[in-house]
């Protein structure tokens, strides 16, 4: 089939990844092309140029120094964006039928939504997030307009009241995170950003006598310098923002993941990479995590709660790593996710022979 991905026009889909969003996309183009179809990506400029797709770089657009005296202005990047989608919309709009079969959107924003009736060709809309007013707002100019699949199935559940959804888990790709032997310290991962806490992460491993090694970008210096940084220490070291090769090595050696949100996570994929690894987890139950730790592969503790959370990771240490690996493959890969997203594709664009 002929596939055009909408990602991100603020953030490249290249490693490091600027989350979670940007890394689901770039494996879902690469292994689409592996799997045979043609794939178009629209994407912020910068993004990964050895992928194997057409690249579509985000349109430019830039406010005459008249037009920003305007006390009711919104900001430049509010401007570049919304014009970098009503363009890519129009663009699909006037020739997408003669191009694509099928149009995925990973965005989110709210114009390829709202804009989808103009479209002669089908457009599915994953729910990556809890609802936004945006996208609430979008939905209702025509729920009709759009296919939409959800990440998980709190988070369909969380979009109910707005649309239905087909759950379509997200996915890691095994062959990239593989497992190891273990026996380390215990890793936190992604952006060091309130909503996902690592700050407690932090106090639990401490309170469990288990040494952490955090790792992502820190975009919130303020809460860094003020929240994170004071708790760093010989048994709590934060290593930076790393790409995927050293995380994953990273992740072989740890005895336990920490996953500390403090927000409904609608997935949770740093808990998907780690068990692939083999790596048990330790969560908070919140949003999507119960769907992917088990007793079996994790621990999972009350929301906010340190001590609990200190309990789940000593549970958690002593789970069996190849029982953690054999759900990621088996519940948790990204073929699986390809293979789930491909027969839907050729359910809204009547291929289902190419299921």
């Amino acid at each position: 089939m002929r596939v055009c991905l909408i990602a991100s026009s603020r953030y490249p889909v290249r490693e490091p990844f600027a989350g979670g969003l940007e890394a689901l996309t770039h494996q879902l183009a690469r292994l689409l092309v592996r799997r045979g179809h043609e794939v178009t990506l629209f994407a912020a400029a910068g993004s990964d140029p050895a992928l194997p797709v057409s690249l579509v770089g985000a349109a430019t657009f830039a406010a005459s120094d008249t037009a920003r005296r305007d006390v009711n202005a919104p900001s430049d990047a509010w401007i570049a964006e919304h014009h970098a989608y009503l363009g890519l919309m129009l663009d699909l709009g006037r020739t997408g039928a003669a191009r694509f079969d099928v149009v995925h959107n990973n965005s989110l924003h709210h114009l390829p939504v709202a804009m989808a009736s103009l479209l002669d060709v089908p457009l599915i809309t994953t729910l990556h997030t809890p609802p936004t007013p945006w996208l609430e707002s979008a939905i209702a100019t025509d729920h009709h307009a759009s296919d939409f699949a959800a990440v998980s199935r709190a988070t369909a559940a969380a979009w109910a009241h707005v649309v239905p959804s087909t759950v379509v888990l997200n996915g890691v790709d095994t062959d990239t995170w593989t497992p190891g032997p273990g026996g380390g310290p215990a890793v936190w991962s992604g952006r060091l950003v309130p909503e996902k806490a690592p700050h407690e992460a932090i106090d639990a491993a401490r309170l469990a006598g288990v040494p952490l090694v955090l790792a992502g970008p820190a975009p919130d210096e303020r809460y860094f310098q003020d929240v994170v940084a004071p708790r760093l220490g010989r048994d709590a070291v934060h290593v930076g923002h790393l790409d995927h090769r050293a995380l994953a090595r990273l992740l072989r050696r740890a005895s336990v993941a920490v996953v500390t949100p403090d927000w409904d996570e609608p997935y949770g994929l740093v808990a998907a990479e780690a068990l692939a690894c083999g790596t048990p987890v330790a969560a908070y139950a919140r949003g999507a995590l119960a769907e992917l730790v088990t007793d079996d592969v994790g621990g999972l503790a009350a929301p906010g709660s340190v001590p609990a959370l200190a309990a789940a990771i000593e549970h958690a240490r002593g789970r069996d790593r190849a029982a953690a690996r054999a759900r990621a493959v088996t519940h948790l890969s990204a073929e699986r996710m390809v293979g789930d997203y491909e027969a839907l594709y050729a359910r809204i664009a009547g291929h289902e022979a190419a299921a």
